[in-house]
């Protein structure tokens, strides 16, 4: 297999009622990058489906879970080991409660913060040091409980710049296998 090959994993819950919902903001973004590179998404054996190209002058395997976002390790991971990519040229892409939406913000390693896609993720990678594109989401409103606040879908304000944000965290992505860590932080974060 190809040295370069990278695997970015878009987090989200698989089905047409989930579709729009700010949870699935990593299946969005996974779709502009399969959309950049001209592929389609075809299932895999590993309860995924994958897009295959070239983004960033690099291989890349874009994945969608076809799990709920509780059980979404077992399928990255089993994508991960058939193209045998190392854990640092894995990105998981997922929405993050903690940042306002339009917040974008990359990191690698570090604990789930109560994700359960992330928490899977790392208990089936090995490890926590994936590479992160957190999609800010922003906090539920009033005492709304946050596993139903994420179950929505972008209210009407937010899809008026979904878009934008969607392909700015596509950007992220392509920043991160060409320039690294470090410099798509400096790029993005001071924004």
């Amino acid at each position: 297999m190809a040295d370069d090959r990278w695997l970015i994993a878009g987090l989200g819950n698989p089905g047409p009622e989930y579709a729009g919902n700010r949870h699935n903001a990593g299946f969005m973004v996974v779709d502009v990058l399969a959309e950049r590179i001209g592929a389609r998404f075809r299932a895999h054996k590993g309860r995924a489906e994958t897009a295959v190209g070239r983004l960033a002058d690099r291989q890349v395997v874009l994945v969608k879970p076809r799990s709920f976002m509780n059980l979404s390790g077992g399928p990255v991971a089993a994508v991960r080991d058939f193209y045998k990519v190392p854990l640092d040229r894995v990105v998981a892409i997922h929405d993050e409660l903690d940042l306002d939406f339009g917040v974008l913000r990359v990191k690698q390693g570090g604990g789930a913060g109560g994700h359960n896609g992330l928490r899977s993720l790392t208990r089936s990678l090995g490890g926590p040091d994936y590479l992160r594109v957190r999609f800010g989401i922003g906090r539920p409103p009033g005492r709304m409980d946050p596993a139903a606040y994420v179950l929505r879908d972008f209210s009407a304000a937010e899809r008026a710049d979904l878009g934008v944000e969607l392909e700015r965290a596509a950007d992220a992505v392509e920043s991160l296998m060409r320039h690294g860590l470090a410099a798509t932080q400096n790029e993005i974060h001071a924004r």
